[in-house]
C-alpha cells in the first residue's frame, strides 16, 4: 500500500535529500578516474578499476542490505548505510598520504557498500510511496537532486583535482624517479581536505535521517489490483519475467549512464584533447541528464507513458552511440555528451517497469535490482581496456554501449509486457 498523497512531500524531500549525497558520491567517479589515472601512473582500464570498485560493492551488498532492512525497517538501515559511506570517504586519508591505489579502491568499496543499503531503502520506498505508473516521475523529482550534485561535486573537486594537471604531466617528464614521487605524493594530498568536510557531511546528513521521523512503508500486496490475480501464487521473484528482464534492461542501463560520465574525459583525452577542456566534459553530461529528467518529471505520466519514454531513450542511445563512433575529435565527444540525455530516461522508467505488483516481493526484487548496478562497473572497465587497445581509433571503445541500448530497446517493446516464462518455450 503506497503512502498517502497528502503526506508525499515530507518524506519525497528528506529522500530528496539522500539522492543529493548518492549523485555527489556517485559522480565524483567522473574525476577521481583521471585523477588517479594522474597520481597513480596508471593505464586506463587500471583508473577504470574506480567505476568496477564502486559499483561491485552494489552486487555484493545489495541481497545482506535487503535483510538488514528487513530487520532494522527503511530509516534504521539508511542511518546505518550513511556512517558506512562516512567510514569509507574518512579511509581516502590514509589512502592519500601512503598514495596506495589499493586503500583508494577500498575506500571507494565500503563508500559504496554503505551507498548500496541506502539505495535498497530509497529506490523501493520512492516507487511504493504512489501509484506504480508515475514512479518514473518521482524518481525524475530524485534524478534533477542526484545528477544537480553531481554538477556541483565535479565542478568542485574538478577545479580542486585537475586544474593545471597539463602543466603537471608536462613538469614531471624531465624529473628522475624521486623528484616524480615528491611531486605526485603532493598531488595527491589534494584530496585530503575536500574528503574530511564530505565525512563530516555525511555523518551530518546521518543525524538528520536518524531524527526525521521517517514513516515506514506497508508492502502488502493492494488486493485491488486485478493483473495481481494472475500472479497470486507465485512463490519467488524468478516468476516474474519482466521483474527480471528489468534486472537485465537495469545492467546494461548502468553501463549507458556510467560510461558517459565516468569515461567521458579519459575518452576525451585519447582524441588528443587537454585536459583542461576535457575535465568540463562530465559536468556537461550531467547538465544534459538533468535535462532529460526535468523532461521525464513534467511529462511521466500526465502527457506520455514510462514504456514510450524508455523507448524514445533507447533509439536516441542507438543513434549518438553511432555518431560517437563515426565521427572524430570534438564532435565525437559531443555525441557521447549527448548520450546522457537517454541514460537520463533509464533509471526511472525501468524501475517502475520492473517492480510493478511484486506485493511482498518488493524488497528482495529491489536488492537485485540494486545488485544489477554491476553493470555499470564492469563495462566501464572494458570500455577503458578498449581505450588502451585501440589508441589509434579510440572511437571502437563507444560501440560497447550498442548491445547495451539494444537490449533496452527490446525490454521497451516487449520485455515489460512479459508476465510469463511460457512465451520464450512456445
Amino acid at each position: 500500500m503506497a503512502i498517502k498523497k497528502e503526506s508525499y512531500l515530507y518524506p519525497l524531500s528528506i529522500i530528496g535529500v539522500l539522492f543529493f549525497v548518492f549523485g555527489f558520491l556517485t559522480w565524483v567517479n567522473g574525476v577521481l578516474i583521471p585523477y588517479f589515472k594522474i597520481c597513480m601512473e596508471l593505464s586506463n582500464f587500471q583508473a577504470t578499476l574506480v567505476a568496477f570498485c564502486s559499483y561491485f560493492a552494489y552486487f555484493v551488498m545489495a541481497l545482506p542490505s535487503a535483510y538488514v532492512l528487513k530487520l532494522i525497517g527503511y530509516r534504521r538501515g539508511m542511518v546505518l548505510g550513511i556512517c558506512v559511506m562516512a567510514i569509507g570517504t574518512l579511509l581516502f586519508i590514509p589512502a592519500a598520504y601512503s598514495r596506495l591505489y589499493p586503500l583508494f579502491l577500498g575506500g571507494l568499496f565500503i563508500t559504496a557498500t554503505g551507498l548500496a543499503l541506502v539505495q535498497t531503502a530509497a529506490n523501493p520506498y520512492i516507487a511504493i510511496m504512489g501509484p506504480i505508473e508515475s514512479t518514473a516521475q518521482r524518481i525524475g523529482y530524485m534524478g534533477i537532486a542526484n545528477k544537480g550534485a553531481g554538477i556541483v561535486c565535479l565542478f568542485i573537486l574538478g577545479n580542486i583535482f585537475l586544474a593545471d594537471v597539463d602543466s603537471l604531466t608536462q613538469s614531471i617528464k624531465g624529473l628522475s624517479e624521486i623528484e616524480k614521487s615528491v611531486a605526485l605524493d603532493a598531488y595527491a594530498l589534494k584530496i585530503v581536505n575536500p574528503y574530511i568536510i564530505i565525512s563530516l557531511v555525511l555523518f551530518g546528513v546521518a543525524a538528520l535521517v536518524h531524527f526525521s521521523n521517517l514513516p515506514e512503508t506497508d508492502q502488502k500486496v493492494d488486493t485491488k489490483d486485478i493483473s495481481r490475480k494472475i500472479r497470486k501464487d507465485r512463490k519467488s521473484i524468478f516468476e516474474y519475467p519482466y521483474l527480471i528482464l528489468g534486472v537485465i534492461a537495469l545492467f546494461v542501463a548502468g553501463a549507458c549512464e556510467t560510461v558517459p560520465i565516468d569515461g567521458i574525459i579519459i575518452y576525451s583525452q585519447a582524441l588528443g584533447i587537454s585536459m583542461d577542456t576535457a575535465r568540463h566534459f562530465s559536468t556537461y553530461t550531467l547538465f544534459v541528464m538533468l535535462f532529460g529528467y526535468l523532461i521525464v518529471s513534467i511529462l511521466v505520466p500526465k502527457y506520455v507513458s514510462q514504456q514510450r519514454v524508455l523507448l524514445f531513450a533507447a533509439i536516441w542511445g542507438l543513434i549518438f552511440t553511432m555518431g560517437t563512433y563515426l565521427t572524430s575529435g570534438i564532435y565525437s565527444v559531443y555525441c557521447m555528451l549527448f548520450l546522457g540525455f537517454s541514460a537520463s530516461m533509464l533509471w526511472g522508467t525501468i524501475w517502475g517497469l520492473s517492480l510493478r505488483s511484486l506485493g511482498n516481493h518488493t524488497q528482495r526484487a529491489s536488492a537485485f535490482m540494486i545488485m544489477s548496478l554491476i553493470g555499470g562497473g564492469i563495462v566501464t572497465v572494458v570500455f577503458g581496456d578498449l581505450l588502451d587497445n585501440y589508441a589509434a581509433y579510440p572511437q571502437v571503445s563507444v560501440l560497447i554501449l550498442m548491445p547495451c541500448y539494444l537490449f533496452i530497446l527490446y525490454y521497451s517493446l516487449m520485455g515489460h509486457r512479459t508476465e510469463n516464462w511460457k512465451i520464450f518455450t512456445n
